[in-house]
């Protein structure tokens, strides 16, 4: 059952999250691990290392818009190639995210809140909230016959 009251609110939470989570990750890249140091890294783990500055700003702007709820589903799905990038990094290093290099349960649980919130929407107080077309909506009942 959903509680329809509360559902916005949820869907907020959701989106807030994600966007505090991509300007933190901003943050790291820049003042802790330094943009030359997460360049070497990318190529490391085989990424080209000029792409650290796009994954950086579209965590940056992208945590930003996703947190003022600015068309904040377009950048969920705009982002999900940043977050299975890091899920592909971090599968060898195993499930759980405190074996050394960081496993892949952190990526693939933010690429999930990440679908899920394209999926509910953007809740409540978001600035420019993107509404799909009332008949855009699937079905899920089986055909019979």
């Amino acid at each position: 059952m959903i509680d329809n009251r509360l559902t916005p609110y949820g869907a907020f939470t959701i989106r807030a999250a994600l966007g505090i989570m991509f300007i933190a990750h901003a943050y790291l890249k820049i003042a802790v691990f330094t943009v030359p140091g997460f360049a070497g890294f990318l190529g490391q783990v085989g990424f080209p290392p000029f792409l650290a500055w796009p994954i950086i700003l579209a965590e940056l702007i992208g945590g930003i818009a996703m947190l003022a709820g600015f068309y904040a589903r377009v950048v969920s799905v705009a982002l999900l190639p940043v977050l299975l990038g890091a899920l592909l990094i971090h599968v060898p290093n195993g499930w759980v995210f405190n074996a050394p290099n960081g496993g892949w349960e952190h990526p693939a649980f933010l690429a999930a809140a990440a679908v899920a919130h394209v999926l509910i929407g953007d809740g409540a107080c978001a600035i420019k909230p993107l509404t799909l077309p009332a008949n855009s909506t699937p079905t899920l009942r089986p055909r019979i016959g």
